[in-house]
């Protein structure tokens, strides 16, 4: 797992080496010798110059940007199948971001992983991802392939997300989702978008919407996703 945050998880009192040659020796019992030089290795595949360096650094000695690379190299130790990216370039500045977000896709597609990236950032996620799935007060509200949901979104949380993501061709006013999001230890017992929803009706408080396959391929927990495709065919 790759954290948001990589000084809060590296040890501020051990070397950056360490801490890689640690997990080579713990889990595949390789000698001291053949840690490093598999440390090293992993340091300079997520892009880090100078990686003797990097080995003997501190993480407070080391950018936000090379931290994170450290905190990426020491996720695919051991060689995972399955990464998983909480919010992984939020704490860098917008250039550094770009590097981290174009390391991970050049990383997948070196090391066969397959990723789960959690973010906020639907131009991270439009970049890189494969499929979606839009998650709100808990629950997933739609999933699909990444084009169908940009192009033809079928869960009015969906289309409220993209209609305020800020674009350089548009000069209008973004649009903004009216409400709070609910109390997560009561939410509502129907739909827990129905309260700040554009189509609500009697149903959405009544009813709980399921998951539901729909004929573009993707599924959506609304009650009236149908209306979204006919509106955008």
């Amino acid at each position: 797992m790759i954290f948001q945050d990589p000084r809060a998880f590296l040890d501020p009192v051990t070397r950056v080496g360490s801490l890689l040659t640690e997990i080579y020796r713990t889990h595949e019992h390789v000698s001291r010798k053949q840690a490093t030089g598999r440390a090293l290795e992993m340091l300079r595949a997520v892009g880090l110059p100078a990686p003797d360096r990097v080995m003997r650094s501190y993480p407070h000695e080391l950018s936000g940007g090379m931290a994170q690379r450290a905190m990426i190299a020491l996720a695919l130790a051991c060689s995972p199948k399955l990464l998983i990216a909480d919010e992984p370039s939020t704490a860098l500045d917008v250039t550094i971001q770009i590097q981290i977000i174009r390391l991970l896709a050049e990383l997948r597609e070196r090391f066969g992983l397959t990723i789960i990236l959690i973010t906020h950032n639907l131009n991270v996620v439009a970049e890189v991802c494969d499929e979606i799935a839009v998650m709100y007060a808990g629950e997933i509200v739609e999933l699909g392939r990444a084009v169908e949901i940009f192009e033809r979104p079928r869960h009015p949380y969906t289309v409220s997300l993209l209609g305020a993501r800020p674009t350089i061709v548009r000069d209008e006013r973004l649009a903004d989702i009216p409400g709070r999001v609910p109390d997560f230890l009561a939410p509502p017992s129907a739909c827990r978008f129905s309260p700040r929803c554009f189509m609500a009706e009697k149903i959405c408080v009544q009813d709980a919407p399921a998951l539901r396959m729909l004929q573009t391929g993707h599924r959506s927990r609304c009650h009236f996703a149908e209306r979204l495709e006919d509106a955008a065919a």
